[in-house]
């Protein structure tokens, strides 16, 4: 599968503008032909504007439609990162995945909130993973803070992800935490990582790292981008996944019995 990475600047509170940076740099990546395009974290908005529930997007409706006009004018799939998407009383940090022919495929609601910055008290939480097909690959999507918890990966590398997506808004103060935890994923799953992050700055002006990558299963890096807008693209082939399993299937080497705790 061939993957671009668009590492968007991203200006906060500003989704008019954000929208069409969106579809000034998705019409550049297409001349590379990717067969998915992959946005970063709360890309209507940055990560975030307060009151959240001002800017928010009820059901993700406006963000829904653009990314299905976006996939159908390219026949491109659309990992598209996420949106602040009220639902109700609730506002989520929302995944919509579409296809080529702009149907929505899944949704997946970021599950761990990041506390520090108290994203727990004015978003809710999801409580299920997701995988799903792109192209016959199967795939999987975790949003930023989600990387730090490496039971989610091994779950779906579990269920047989051989892609995780991983839209991000992750700070520059943390970079060397991104650039470890992004290939240790890829290393100890054996699976592709496509990590996705902004490009700018928090609405607090902290800088953001920027910094996505795309990372093999053996944790080469096969792209990465530096601190700004970029745009990256590489060619995720599964004989490449195919090959170190066979060099070196850990999975079969597991021991599940060990894993639920010490005896006391």
């Amino acid at each position: 599968m061939k993957v671009s990475i668009l590492q968007m600047p991203i200006l906060p509170g500003e989704p008019v503008k954000n929208t069409g940076t969106l579809y000034r740099m998705a019409g550049q990546a297409m001349h590379d032909r990717p067969d998915t395009l992959l946005l970063p974290e709360l890309w209507r908005l940055g990560f975030y504007p307060k009151p959240i529930r001002d800017y928010a997007d009820p059901d993700g409706s406006d963000a829904r439609q653009t990314l299905s006009r976006l996939a159908q004018r390219y026949q491109v799939n659309i990992v598209g990162g996420s949106v602040a998407n009220a639902i109700g009383p609730q506002i989520f940090n929302s995944c919509y995945v579409f296809d080529r022919l702009g149907r929505q495929v899944t949704t997946y609601h970021k599950t761990h909130l990041f506390s520090p910055a108290g994203e727990n008290l004015d978003f809710t939480a999801g409580d299920k993973l997701v995988t799903f097909p792109l192209d016959g690959v199967t795939c999987g999507v975790l949003i930023c803070y989600d990387i730090r918890f490496p039971e989610l990966a091994r779950v779906l590398a579990l269920h047989g992800i051989e892609i995780l997506f991983l839209p991000a808004a992750w700070p520059l103060a943390r970079l060397i935490h991104w650039q470890t935890l992004i290939r240790a994923r890829a290393i100890e799953n054996q699976i592709f990582v496509a990590a996705c992050n902004e490009a700018g700055t928090l609405p607090g002006g902290e800088p953001l790292a920027g910094h996505s990558a795309l990372i093999d299963p053996w944790g080469e890096i096969l792209a990465e981008a530096d601190e700004g807008e970029a745009i990256l693209f590489a060619n995720l082939r599964p004989v490449i996944r195919q090959q170190i399993r066979q060099s070196m299937d850990i999975q079969k080497d597991r021991r599940p019995d060990l894993y639920h705790g010490l005896d006391r």
